[in-house]
Parts: C-alpha cells; structure tokens; sequence
C-alpha cells in the first residue's frame, strides 16, 4: 500500500502566498513522478503541476499556463515529498489541491495514487 499526503492548505488573501506539501509513503520502490492538481467547485480537475524524480539536474516539470511564473513545485527525493509554493494568488486558484504520485511499487507495479486533497481559498 502507498499512502499519499497533503498538508499545508488554508486561507489567504489575493496577492499572498502559501506553501503546500505532499508525502508519499508505503511501499514504494520508486516515484517516477508527483504532481498537483486542482478542483474548483462545479469545474473539472485540472493539472497545476508536475515534476519528475530522476537526478535532479534532469528532472522535467510542467506548469499549467495559468500558474507559470507565480508557482513553484520542487521535490525532496529523500523523503518522498513534494512541495508547491503559491506566490500573487489569485480568487481564481480557489480549489482543493489534489496530490498524485506515479510510482513503482515494490511488487513492481505501475501505478497512480492520489492524496485527500487541501483546500486553498484566496479571498478578494
């Protein structure tokens, strides 16, 4: 089992900042990736970002058009985390942040996992 964590969501007002985490746990060979998604009520979930866990001068990342330039995700590959820091937020970022793990189990599986998820409010 693989158990996938966030932390670090609340309220802050438009044009602060806030950090979130995620920890994957359990029985993991590796993590080929994590990233950050978002669900806003009545709307789809969407891609935040994403960041690979090979050496870190070749990880790859992925912003969503939307937060490029105002968020940044970064990795602890020694404890299995992943961080997205928010700067300028905006009302629109309002969602729960979801967490997603790729990882390879130690039964040698692919497989996805997802956290609860956090909720960010940015208030006008």
């Amino acid at each position: 089992q693989v158990q996938v964590v966030e932390s670090g969501g609340g309220l802050v007002q438009a044009g602060g900042s806030l950090r979130i985490s995620c920890a994957a746990s359990g029985s993991i060979f590796r993590i080929n990736a994590m990233g950050w998604y978002r669900q806003a009520p009545g709307k789809v979930r969407e891609l935040v970002a994403t960041i690979t866990h090979g050496i870190t001068s070749d990880s790859r990342i992925q912003y969503a058009d939307s937060v490029k330039g105002r968020f940044t995700i970064s990795r602890d590959n020694a404890v299995n985390t992943v961080y997205l820091q928010m700067s300028s937020l905006k009302p629109e970022d309002t969602a729960v942040y979801y967490c997603n793990a790729a990882v390879l189990t130690t039964s040698r599986y692919q497989e996805n996992y997802w956290g609860q998820g956090t909720q960010v409010t940015v208030s006008a």
